[in-house]
Parts: C-alpha cells; structure tokens; sequence
C-alpha cells in the first residue's frame, strides 16, 4: 500500500466526513492550548526576524472546521503581544500542509473566507494582511524553503507512519495494527518505523525552522512503556474483530484480512523524548501526556455510533483500498455494535502525547 497516495480522512461535508466527526480533535487543540501559547509567546520575544512576516505551518491540517483553529489563535496571540509591546503588527504567511489526496478545495473554497471574516471581526482596522497557502506533499520530507518558518503546528497527524513496516505482514496476521496477539517482531518493526519516521521529520523542519523558532506537536500515543497497551490499541483490535466477524461469514476474504495492516504508531512520551534528543536539533521545553474520553467523539450521547463515525472518517480511504467499498456500510454497522457493548461495560480513551520544542541555535 503507497500511503501517500492513500492515506486522507473522508472528505467533504457528509455524514462520514472528517468535517463532521472531527469534535474529539477539535477538544485535543482545546487541551493543549496553553502548550500553544506559551511556545508562541516565547517565539516571538526570543526571535528577531518575525519584524516583517511572521511564517506559520499546520502539518497534517486535514479538512474541517478544525483547520485553522490555531491559525486564528496564533495570529490573536501575536496580534495582542504586538500591542502589549508597541511593535508593527507583522504580516503572516499561513501554510496548511497535508497528503496530496486532502480535500484543499473546500479549504479554499469555504473555511478560509470564514477566517478571514473572523480575523476582521477580532482585529478591525488593526488586521495585518495575511496570506494562506495550500502545500500538498509528505512531512516527511522537506517542504518549506530554509530557515522560513517561526513555528509549526501538527495535531493527531505524526502517529500516522510513511509507509506499513516491513515484514509485518507475516509476523502479524491476527491483527490489523499492534495488539495482544502480535509477535514481538511486529511491534519492534513498528516502533522502528516510527524512530525512523519521525528522525526524518525532525532533519526536515531543523532546517526549515528558524533558531528560536518552535513547535508544538500533539500525537495519538500512550502512556504505559508497553506498545501493546491496551491504551493505544483497543479502538483497532475492536475494527479488527468487526473484519473477522465478516471473514467468518465470508464477505471477506482471510488472506485479505491477514495482509492488511494500519500504518500507524501511537508513541509514548518516553519514546518522543528520546527520539528528539537523539536527533539533536530541538530541545524539549513541555512534554506531557493526557487523556480524551472516547465518548467526546460526539457532541451527545451517541457513544458507539459516533466513535464509529469519528474511526470510519479515518479509516475509510485505507479500507477502501484494501478490502474495496461493498463492505464498508456492514463492517461500520458490526463495529458500532461492538463499540457500544464495550464502552457500556468499560472506561474507554484516548491517550495524547503533546511536546513543545524549541529549534537550538
């Protein structure tokens, strides 16, 4: 499977859409707010060069009414300490990176007139032009002109690996990500696809990042030291049962099943850490974890259904590809099923991992 040609969440504004189930991501920003601006407020009291053209980058912006929410923050923070310190409100330079396959067009087309209405009514006649692009292509590789960025964003994207670990297939036939039955050589090649991964995504934005400049960066993760922990890989053993339960009525194939594998990695702090250190280029200023309640996927009391909802945003395109789009309907209908007994019976979350960095020199 090519990820980057299939990898994006469901596009438009539909039922499965990622616009319409992206509340629990919408929270997550929420959470880390204050991680954001901290990291702002420092970049800009620490960095000279932000005087003319403040440079803003969200990798893995998606599309949804959560594409610019930190945009829009940002440019607020920047707005009001620019006031508070009695300098020239800079002009602002916003790239939104994701997969090729993204919906830009609705970007463009409706959520971005509706920033640009919120940032008038926020600044007035104070408002500092600000220019929005669209930067189609893989953060893991280089994207951006040296030394052109003060700070990146990315949320609930760099889990998401370059490509499904090498020989995984034959070490991991009873699931379809790591879980309790995978063989130790299947969550070490994980893991090593996420250190190399996430290496080169760190090489890549040193030398796009200015010194002083920073990110923050939220991850789908864990807190336990196990890759296996339930924490991390619940919400896909469950998608996997709901695909064996079709195996065994004969709707799919079981070499199909056995060859399909979520290129994914849900890292703990511990595992970020390091990574970073061992890169060299950005120092650790914040690293926590927190917890998101599967639940919050909706805003009512939808459970199941709208955890399933939320997943099928996600997963879908990968699935599609994989298993083709007859099967899609009854596997989201078994799986909700399955959703709701559990979350009935048990405490469910999410575990986020959010570090902030600062780039050294």
């Amino acid at each position: 499977m090519e990820v980057v040609q299939v990898l994006r969440m469901n596009g438009g504004l539909g039922e499965t859409s990622y616009a319409t189930n992206s509340l629990v991501q919408r929270k997550v920003i929420s959470m880390t707010k204050p991680v954001t601006e901290e990291a702002i407020t420092q970049v800009y009291r620490s960095v000279d060069t932000i005087t003319n053209s403040f440079c803003i980058a969200e990798l893995g912006c998606s599309s949804g009414p959560n594409t610019l929410v930190v945009a829009a923050e940002l440019l607020s923070i920047v707005h009001r300490l620019s006031r508070s310190h009695g300098r020239q409100l800079p002009e602002f330079q916003i790239f939104l990176n994701d997969l090729p396959g993204n919906d830009f067009n609705s970007i463009f087309h409706s959520l971005l007139p509706q920033f640009r209405a919120q940032l008038n009514r926020e600044m007035g006649s104070e408002s500092a032009p600000c220019f929005v692009y669209g930067v189609p292509g893989s953060f893991y590789g280089r994207l951006f002109a040296a030394n052109s960025l003060h700070f990146v964003h990315s949320s609930y994207s760099l889990m998401w690996l370059s490509k499904v670990p090498e020989g995984v297939e034959k070490w991991n036939k009873e699931e379809i990500y790591i879980g309790s039955r995978s063989l130790e050589p299947a969550i070490n090649a994980y893991y090593n696809q996420f250190r190399q991964d996430f290496h080169t995504f760190l090489k890549c934005r040193s030398e796009e990042v200015v010194g002083g400049g920073a990110m923050v960066l939220t991850i789908l993760g864990r807190k336990s030291d196990k890759a296996a922990s339930k924490e991390c890989c619940y919400i896909w053993e469950l998608l996997a049962l709901s695909l064996k339960e079709m195996v065994s009525e004969g709707a799919i194939e079981e070499e199909k099943l056995h060859s399909f594998n979520i290129p994914q990695y849900t890292p703990s702090p511990a595992e970020v850490s390091r990574s970073v250190e061992e890169e060299g280029s950005f120092s650790v200023t914040r690293l926590e974890a927190s917890e998101i309640r599967w639940a919050d996927c909706g805003g009512g009391d939808g459970g199941g259904y709208d955890v399933a909802k939320c997943m099928r945003s996600v997963a879908e395109p990968l699935l599609v590809k994989h298993f083709g789009e007859s099967i899609i309907d009854e596997l989201f209908e078994k799986y909700q099923r399955i959703l709701t007994d559990r979350m009935s019976k048990e405490e469910t979350k999410f575990v986020n991992v959010t570090v902030s960095l600062i780039r050294r020199g």
